[in-house]
């Protein structure tokens, strides 16, 4: 016969086996709660250091882009890269600060092989050389106005100075004046013709674009000759090629017509004839 005291005992290690049974299928069936992750200590400094950078960033991209819409002038690259250029230039004095200049070059354009200046030399160029030549330039001849005076005054050169044709020209006496051999210089012959010393520098000019002082020159269209280009050459009393006699005529051309021989050189070099 069991006790009463066997009995409780009984049913309380029942109990208590059930108990267990029942949790340790709860227990199998629960989700187990996982354990909390601790951050070191490191991994913390670095991600604040993160985040003060990357605030760093972001106000020095925002801060110049908010004060230049502010200005109302417009932030970009190429107005910032200018802005140093500039900085650059200015501090380097290689331009005036305010602005950006770029070098400039010049074209040297030589002359031509007869002297004259380059065709696409400048007007000043074109005027110097003319007057050099004792061509006179009007004020307010263009540089093409002053080219065609040189042609014409080197054309008119050279037709002056072309050897004497085989035949002197007639004197319009039904004969031809003689070629003059006697030699002599300039200087000679003007004292041989009275013209006065102060007059000698006008008859050269005038003698010197006529005929090169040729004696023996002749305008093969015209039939000019001598020293001053007599025309027609019969005028010249004792025959237009004597330098002499040349000269003498031209004297008293020179004075009869313009005055003096100074009008008379004023009047070739305005027109290029007298």
């Amino acid at each position: 016969m069991t006790s009463a005291y066997e009995t409780r005992t009984r049913e309380t290690a029942q109990s208590t086996q059930t108990l267990t049974r029942r949790d340790a299928r709860a227990m199998a069936t629960r989700t187990p709660t996982p354990a909390p992750t601790r951050l070191s200590r490191r991994r913390g400094v670095l991600n604040a250091f993160a985040g003060v950078a990357a605030f760093g960033f972001l106000a020095a991209y925002l801060v110049p882009t908010t004060a230049a819409l502010a200005e109302g002038v417009p932030a970009s690259s190429f107005d910032a890269a200018a802005s140093d250029a500039q900085v650059y230039v200015a501090a380097a004095d290689l331009s005036p600060a305010g602005s950006i200049q770029y070098g400039t070059y010049a074209v040297q354009l030589e002359a031509q092989a007869d002297g004259t200046p380059h065709p696409k030399a400048s007007r000043d160029e074109w005027a110097a050389y003319a007057e050099g030549e004792g061509i006179e330039v009007p004020a307010e001849a263009t540089r093409e106005d002053i080219v065609k005076l040189v042609a014409e005054a080197k054309a008119e050169a050279e037709a002056e100075a072309q050897p004497p044709a085989a035949q002197p020209a007639s004197s319009g006496g039904g004969f031809a004046a003689p070629f003059y051999s006697g030699g002599g210089a300039p200087e000679e012959w003007m004292a041989a013709a009275g013209i006065a010393q102060s007059d000698w520098g006008y008859v050269d000019y005038i003698v010197s674009r006529e005929s090169g002082w040729n004696p023996n020159a002749t305008n093969p269209s015209s039939g000019a000759c001598g020293l001053v280009q007599a025309l027609p050459c019969s005028k010249v009393p004792g025959g237009g090629y004597n330098p002499v006699a040349n000269l003498q005529w031209a004297n008293g051309y020179a004075v009869g017509r313009y005055g003096s021989w100074a009008n008379a050189y004023a009047f070739w070099t305005a027109n290029h004839w007298w």
